[in-house]
């Protein structure tokens, strides 16, 4: 085994960093991909490597991926929910790594809902 080295300590340091900030609840965005077993048939699995590699890609430290089961609409999978600090949640329907990239972009980091993917938001009203 190698040693470790600064770069790599600090690597390890930051990324402790981030994981207390979100437990915190100090995470300014969370990011649930839905991955039921109909999601992940449906790409699920695709979708959360998306956001996943978005948020290394912007270097972004305060948003949290994570998944959840299934969200009771196998139709529309993959799905995702996005929650953004102080504003009501928004479920994405029919995500491809695409659509999951430019809900990130837009949403996660821009604050403008993607309407064109968007099933529902808050009380699971329509848009």
């Amino acid at each position: 085994m190698s040693k470790l080295k600064l770069g790599d300590l600090e690597g390890i340091a930051e990324n402790a960093k981030r994981t207390m900030l979100l437990r915190e609840g100090s995470g300014r965005a969370k990011v649930v991909v839905h991955m039921g077993t109909c999601g992940i048939a449906a790409g699920a699995r695709t979708v959360m490597k998306a956001f996943m590699d978005e948020i290394e890609q912007s270097g972004v430290n305060d948003v949290l991926v994570t998944i959840s089961s299934c969200a009771g609409l196998c139709s529309r999978e993959p799905m995702a929910t996005v929650e953004l600090q102080g504003q009501p949640a928004v479920k994405y329907v029919d995500l491809d790594p695409d659509k999951a990239r430019k809900v990130f972009q837009e949403h996660v980091q821009g604050g403008r809902i993607v309407t064109e993917y968007a099933l529902a938001a808050g009380s699971e009203r329509t848009l």
